[in-house]
């Protein structure tokens, strides 16, 4: 009769000890990161003269002392979770798309132009509310298969083709609001003629703040979480962005999903656009996309990536906008100064996790290699 084989062994205790000592030293290093960008931060207010607890605690006023503060910093959120959940798709396929503000300038543009196109139809103010903000994704996503097709195809570096698309989206917007959408007998940066509005997202309680808008962006980076973790698709595109050519070998189409990237995250954008027009200003305004494209990817390389964190560290750097609005009012400080914190923490994330990263390949390792608990040497062992 032969032997039952034994059944496999759970991890060795030392296994998980050394995984849960790992987890507590990345959990320090990122702690350790924050600190150093407070401290930076602090260094630089004392220099100006201001108290830093005091700001601090201004900011932290400004951004939930009323309803009215907390409604203005989801409305910041919700085009700051877009644009960074789309980059994570291009990050995840090891692409850099700068271009993303020039993507949320052009969804702006398009729902714009649909708009002012069907503003005086006959069609539902509802249905021409949707074609605008399904204009605003495909504007986006062209622009971003652009710089897509220009790496690809021209072998232009996606980093210089989407700065390069970035400044010819604000051209355009400044061309048409001081050109063919110019208001009647007015040149004004305040931007095209308001919307009337029937064709504007539904807010509530009189702020700007715009249910749907929420859910969109909720929605949004739920279905990029389950794409990159829990489909094929995610898969593959984690495939190319770790090496081309061996996912090319194994039979991945890697220029079709580096396209797909760009579309998917240009799509994103370009609601982010959409949603500036129809839920916040009701008009198209020369900087409609209020820098959220550069701060999405600021806020990706803070997540090290990773879809899950999106929510809450975007919903921080939006309360640090608006609640920095405060300072000049009450310590007479640039509002730029939670800029300076936002790039600081990034700045420290990352060069820690560049320092642990390196210090990990030179350490030496420290497992011995033996038998699994529970099964026995082989017979041959030692036999010469």
């Amino acid at each position: 009769m032969p032997e039952r084989q034994p059944l496999p062994s759970r991890p060795a205790p030392s296994s998980r000890r050394r995984f849960g000592r790992r987890t507590w030293t990345d959990l320090g290093l990122q702690s350790g990161a924050l600190v150093l960008a407070f401290l930076l931060t602090s260094v630089i207010l004392l220099v100006a003269g201001a108290p830093p607890f005091q700001a601090y605690v201004e900011i932290a006023k400004g951004a939930a002392a009323s309803f009215t503060d907390i409604s203005n910093v989801l409305v910041a959120w919700v085009p700051l979770l877009l644009a960074s959940a789309g980059v994570l798709v291009t990050f995840a396929a090891g692409l850099w798309n700068i271009g993303v503000e020039g993507q949320i300038v052009l969804g702006a543009v398009l729902t714009t132009w649909v708009l002012r196109l069907l503003q005086d139809t006959s069609l539902p103010p509802a249905f021409i509310v949707v074609l605008a903000i399904i204009a605003g994704i495909v504007g986006g996503a062209l622009w971003a298969a652009l710089a897509g097709i220009l790496k690809t195809f021209g072998g232009v570096n996606e980093i210089f083709g989407g700065l390069g698309l970035n400044f010819v989206a604000t051209a355009l917007t400044l061309w048409l609001i001081f050109g063919p959408w110019k208001r009647p007998g007015i040149g004004s940066m305040s931007g095209t003629e308001p919307f009337p509005e029937q064709l504007g997202l539904p807010t509530v309680g009189g702020e700007r703040l715009s249910l749907w808008s929420l859910g969109l962006g909720i929605v949004a980076v739920i279905a990029v979480y389950v794409l990159l973790e829990r489909t094929h698709v995610g898969l593959r595109l984690k495939a190319v962005g770790l090496n081309q050519r061996a996912a090319f070998l194994l039979g991945v189409p890697t220029w079709q999903y580096a396209l797909l990237a760009f579309l998917l995250c240009g799509g994103l954008a370009g609601l982010a656009g959409a949603v500036q027009v129809t839920g916040v200003y009701h008009r198209l305004i020369p900087s409609i996309s209020s820098g959220y494209g550069f701060l999405g990817l600021m806020i990706g390389m803070l997540i090290a990536y990773k879809a899950i964190w999106v929510a809450p560290v975007a919903l921080f750097f939006a309360a640090l906008n608006i609640g920095s609005i405060q300072l000049p009012i009450v310590l007479k400080l640039d509002s730029t100064l939670s800029g300076v914190l936002q790039g600081a923490l990034v700045l420290f994330v990352l060069l820690v996790e560049g320092a642990r990263q390196r210090y990990s390949r030179r350490a030496p390792s420290t497992m011995v290699a033996g038998p699994v608990p529970g099964t026995s040497p082989p017979d041959d062992v030692g036999a010469v």
